[in-house]
């Protein structure tokens, strides 16, 4: 790299080094000739260069004075050498600086039409730009503020009308920006690192007034920029947002108008320019505001939600600039101003956020200052108003603007209230700002309840499994609330936080009151009113809600809701949710067996409404009413119908999650409060309704939490004394609490055995009162009893394992056991010798030994009574449901019957640890559980065959013979007869029932055989129903299902099904080994690949391994 060589500061030595290219360049314009000298320039440091400057300016000047077209890169490369020269130097005299001035805007417009940009080079604009800024930067002392004198207003009326259009039509980004800062530095308001001259007032005071001619041009045509196509870039926007609020600062400052010198009549000299001279009259003033802020609404609509965030912050700094300066000028705008400030407030960018904040307390200290005089409105009266306006047209702009526009409103909203801080209080005191605030959430909390899957989802206590779920796992599908005037879940957060503020700063007994009346008064309200009291406790308990002081610097005390304050407001609200009138509304019209139980322990007069308290307002709340048949409701229109029902699953869902929120908001304080709340929220855990359910659920587990429970089962298990307490009154009350056994069954679900001595004397009401009555409480005791057996089941496991565990022992067996052909064969002689009669004498006289006595076998108890031992209490209840469920297997309701037997299965399951107690009870059931067998509905029919086989991984041997009387011939004749129906039918025939029945009987079939050992002649005959199905015609389940069940045939007669399968189709032919043994022949050698191939070459292959090893060990077996 060649070493850097030293400028030159000799101002005759420069002169002499640069005279030539000067002179060269003024004889022969050309690219070359200017770069030459541009390069040489570079030598000359600045203070030489400045002695030059007028010289070096020539020749570059000249060019540009030659008339005729000009090539684009020389007029480029002249506006660079000029910017090097302009950058370095200061433009002393104001000749130069005009002309300069003008001969750079000549090459930016158009030569037809000076008021348009030239079609040009954008380098080439670039570089004029640059030079024009430069030469505005340059001039020195005094002689810039000579551009202002009236006589001035065409040249720089011309110049601001260019870079106006330049920065508006042009397309080049670039440019653009460069056009808009040229026009910040032509009124001296630039913002970049050089120095500027800083104007005395006096100064400003002219240069306003000759800015004034040119505001309504400049702020029309940069708003258009501001509010443009979005594809022009952040850039461009910030830097035309500084123009705008920098030209109107300079033209309407307070200071400057109220400092103006009387009006002077202007020179006649000027002629037509009088013409362009603006005063700045009060009534001009008044008028100039008016338009101003016409156009200050319409930016401040296309900004506040920007997608950048240095759009947003400029327009902070706008704001801030405007009513620091023009706060009494532009009146019209401080409203507008300072609600685009405010809704900056919560800008998700820190940096915005902060900077409005310093900008908020600098706009209320300076107001706080002004309102000594009468005439001045305090700064909290301005937003007290604000705020009033705007929750008027709320509900209004909500209906009617898109989600980027509510979010700003909405976002101006609690910005307010975060500005106002602990004077929210003093606000709300007054009561139209209270009502108008009241009324627009409730308008702006509407749900949509109309849609139906809301009322379709169904969630049976089959969803309740076990207490072992999570509270994410609960949460996790919580149905997310649909508004009927928004969609997105940031406007819902902010909604919720604007509640939250207002419980924060507000008056929690003032808000409450309110609230709850609202509640009370019209079932419009009644959700709206829920959500809003629910976030209000939140906020007045400090969740969620930011400490610090956001605004206003005052002597008010801040947060004032104290422990007791809370705990009084949340017992008010509490109580009027959990009131019979508010939380035991229908939430389903299906006419279903559960319902037709809980609606006949109600009188036929009775009806269950959501009411309102005030009982005199009847008229306004007559919608509301349904009665206790469903004869009537069905009559009225379906979609009000609905309708109603989603309003009550809505309503119900709100007040759980408040409940959760009270706890949250109090602590361990909400324990005591628990005696009255926990067993309403567990009564909708019980709920069939999927929505409530999931809100208990959840509510249970925040109430948890919050109270310092470790899990639901300490919740439940700590409170389990009131609880039951509870329980046992209401069921002998049953037809005013028919909820008692829902809350019965939720505790039994999420406890462990350590509540069975509390609830074993209930257990006994509840069959007790099931004896009494079972017309009319089956259905309801009947999801008690699954669900206590259900925890039996889940508290004292059992070894009932099911298909499952068979299925792996056959699995492993075939892999563990290797074939010994000499031991086959000792067996099989010492089989034939014992068929024959030989050998059994010495077998008789080995069983006729007696065994010794057990060491722990007491001698003494021989011989005396024989005592049963007392069964613990766990069988003993299993024992007492066992016979209700052998009663109700033959209830005419098929809901009730499918119930009876899944609690029949977990009771076999129970028990299955006792056998004499099992099965005589097997024995009782059996005729019943036969008949659900062979002759009731197919779902009947499948959870029939799911019991029979628990009982035959139980009982074994004890109900072989019944089986193969009673129960086999049917199943296989049934699977025979669907074999052909199956094996042609589409796909459609898979949600048939009948479908359903073929696979539970094929799934449980193969297990029950093996469990039960049961004789070749009924293997054979499933061996013949099972067949069909490894048909490949048949549906792939199915086919699956019929391997299962040959899988567990293999394990009971190993050497019958492989001859069986074989039979079907051999995959190859056995040789015999040796020449004396007789060659094997099976029907299935040679025959071609059909419909049974696949699946039998899959059973031989997994269950007999080697196909050689087996058909050895078959041909010696048929050579005996």
């Amino acid at each position: 790299m060649p070493p850097i060589m030293a400028q030159i500061s000799d101002p005759k030595i420069a002169f002499a080094y640069l005279r030539p290219a000067c002179v060269l360049l003024t004889r022969a314009p050309t690219v070359t000739n200017v770069e030459t000298l541009s390069d040489q320039l570079k030598e000359v440091n600045d203070a030489t260069l400045q002695q030059l400057q007028e010289y070096v300016l020539f020749p570059l000047r000249f060019v540009l004075k030659v008339p005729g077209p000009k090539n684009d890169k020389l007029v480029q490369a002249v506006a660079e050498a000029m910017s090097h020269v302009l950058e370095n130097t200061c433009v002393q005299s104001w000749e130069n600086l005009c002309d300069l001035l003008s001969e750079l805007c000549l090459c930016l417009c158009s030569p037809t039409d000076p008021g348009k940009a030239a079609d040009t080079s954008e380098e080439l604009k670039l570089a004029v730009l640059r030079c024009l800024d430069a030469l505005l930067h340059a001039a020195y002392g005094d002689i810039v503020f000579k551009l202002f004198e009236p006589n001035m207003l065409p040249g720089l009326g011309a110049a601001v009308s260019l870079l106006l259009a330049l920065g508006e039509k042009e397309k080049s980004r670039d440019v653009q920006a460069a056009a808009l800062k040229c026009l910040q530095a032509l009124t001296l308001q630039c913002d970049c690192t050089q120095e500027h001259v800083v104007p005395s007032l006096e100064e400003r005071c002219a240069m306003g007034s000759t800015m004034a001619s040119f505001l309504p041009g400049i702020t029309v045509a940069v708003a258009r920029i501001i509010t443009g196509d979005l594809r022009q870039g952040h850039a461009v926007t910030v830097r035309a947002i500084k123009v705008w609020s920098r030209t109107v600062g300079l033209v309407m400052e307070d200071d400057q108008l109220q400092a103006s010198e009387p009006w002077k009549t202007p020179s006649p000299d000027l002629g037509r320019i009088k013409q362009l001279i603006v005063h700045r009259t009060q009534d001009w003033v008044k008028s100039t505001a008016g338009k101003l802020s016409v156009l200050l609404k319409k930016i401040i609509s296309c900004t506040s939600a920007h997608q950048h965030w240095r759009v947003r912050l400029e327009m902070v700094e706008l704001e801030d600039h405007l009513l620091s300066r023009c706060s009494q000028s532009l009146g019209e705008c401080v409203g507008p101003l300072l609600e685009a400030l405010v809704g900056a407030v919560n800008d998700e960018e820190p940096r915005v956020r902060n900077r409005c904040e310093v900008v908020l307390r600098m706009v209320s200290q300076r107001n706080q200052s002004w309102s000594s005089s009468r005439s001045a409105q305090t700064f909290t009266d301005v937003l007290s108003e604000n705020l009033h306006s705007l929750v008027t047209s709320l509900p209004r702009l909500m209906r009617t603007s898109d989600d980027q526009k509510k979010m700003f409103v909405l976002n101006v909203f609690l910005g307010y209230l975060k500005v106002l801080g602990p004077l929210v209080s003093v606000i709300l005191n007054s009561a139209a700002h209270l009502e108008r605030i009241s009324k627009a959430l409730m308008q702006v909390l509407e749900l949509d309840v109309m849609d139906v899957r809301i009322v379709e989802e169904r969630s049976y206590t089959a969803t309740l499994e076990t207490s072992s779920g999570s509270h994410d796992s609960y949460t996790a599908h919580i149905q997310k609330k649909h508004f009927l005037y928004f969609t997105d879940e940031k406007i819902c957060s902010v909604l919720v936080e604007i509640c939250q503020t207002l419980g924060y700063y507000g008056n929690i007994h003032l808000l409450t009151d309110h609230f709850l009346d609202l509640y009370q008064q019209s079932s419009a309200y009644r959700k709206q009113a829920a959500m809003v009291l629910n976030e209000i406790i939140r906020g007045a308990a400090g969740i969620t809600v930011a400490k610090e002081c956001q605004g206003l610097e005052t002597q008010v005390l801040g947060h004032s809701a104290t422990q007791e304050d809370l705990k009084v407001a949340v017992v008010s609200v509490v109580e009027e949710y959990t009131s019979v009138n508010n939380w035991h509304l229908i939430t389903s019209s299906e006419e279903t067996d559960r319902d037709r139980q809980d609606q006949q322990l109600f009188s036929p007069s009775r009806l269950l409404f959501i009411p309102n308290s005030n009982v005199g307002n009847t008229k306004a709340n007559s919608v509301q009413l349904i009665p206790s048949s469903f004869g009537t409701a069905s009559s009225s229109s379906p979609t009000s119908a609905i309708h109603q029902l989603n309003s009550n699953i809505w309503q119900l869902c709100i007040q759980l999650e408040g409940i959760a929120c009270f706890a949250q908001a109090l602590g361990w304080d909400f324990r005591p409060i628990l005696m009255t709340s926990l067993y309403p929220v567990l009564e909708k855990a019980g709920e069939e309704t999927l929505l409530v359910r999931q809100a208990a659920l959840g509510s249970m587990w925040d109430i948890s939490n919050s109270c310092g429970y470790p899990s639901l089962k300490e919740l439940i298990n700590e409170n389990s004394d009131y609880l039951l307490n509870d329980i046992s009154l209401n069921l002998q009350r049953l037809s005013q609490h028919p909820q008692a056994p829902r809350v019965l069954t939720v505790m039994l679900t999420h406890s462990d055995c350590s509540l069975l001595p509390l609830v074993g004397d209930m257990v006994q009401d509840v069959l007790m009162a099931l004896d009494l009555s079972y017309d009319h409480t089956a259905a309801l005791f009947c999801s008690v009893l699954h669900a206590l057996m259900k925890a039996l089941a889940r508290w004292f496991p059992s070894n009932c394992g099911r298909t499952s565990k068979s299925a792996r022992q056959k699995q492993t067996s075939p892999d563990n056991e290797i074939l010994n052909i000499r031991q086959f064969l000792l067996d099989h002689r010492i089989q034939k010798e014992l068929a024959e009669g030989i050998g059994i004498e010495e077998d008789s006289n080995e069983d006729l030994e007696v065994p010794p006595p057990l060491e722990c076998e007491d001698v003494e108890d021989i011989g005396g009574p024989d005592v049963k031992s007392e069964l613990p209490s766990h069988l003993s209840i299993t024992k007492d449901v066992m016979e209700r469920c052998i009663h109700l297997l033959s209830d005419p309701s098929l809901r009730l019957r499918l119930k009876v037997l899944d609690v029949l299965e977990l009771c076999v399951c129970v028990l299955s640890e006792q056998e004499n107690e099992l099965l005589p009870m097997a024995h009782r059931c059996w005729p019943a559980l036969l008949q659900r067998l062979t002759a009731d509905d197919p779902l009947a029919v499948v959870r029939a065959f799911r019991v029979l086989c628990t009982l035959g991984e139980t009982c074994g041997d004890f109900l072989r013979r019944r089986v193969s009387k009673e129960v086999l011939p049917k199943l296989c004749s049934s699977l025979v007869r669907q074999a052909p129906i199956s094996a042609k039918a589409g796909p459609v025939y898979t949600h048939t029932l009948a479908y359903k029945v073929q696979l539970a009987v094929l799934q449980g079939l193969g297990s029950l055989c093996h469990r039960l050992d049961l004789g070749e002649t009924d293997l054979d005959a499933v061996c013949e129903a099972c067949l069909p199905y490894l048909s490949c015609r048949q549906p792939i389940r199915l086919q699956e299902a019929s391997v299962s069940v040959f899988q567990d045939l293999i394990q009971v007669d190993p050497d019958a099904f492989w001859f069986t399968l074989n039979e079907l189709h051999c995959p190859s032919s056995y040789i015999p080994p040796h020449p004396d043994l007789l060659p094997v022949q099976l029907s299935g050698m040679g025959r071609p690949r059909d419909e049974y191939s696949d699946n039998v070459l899959k059973l031989l292959r997994e269950e007999f391994g080697s196909v050689a090893e087996n058909s050895l060990a078959a041909s010696q077996l048929m050579n005996q």
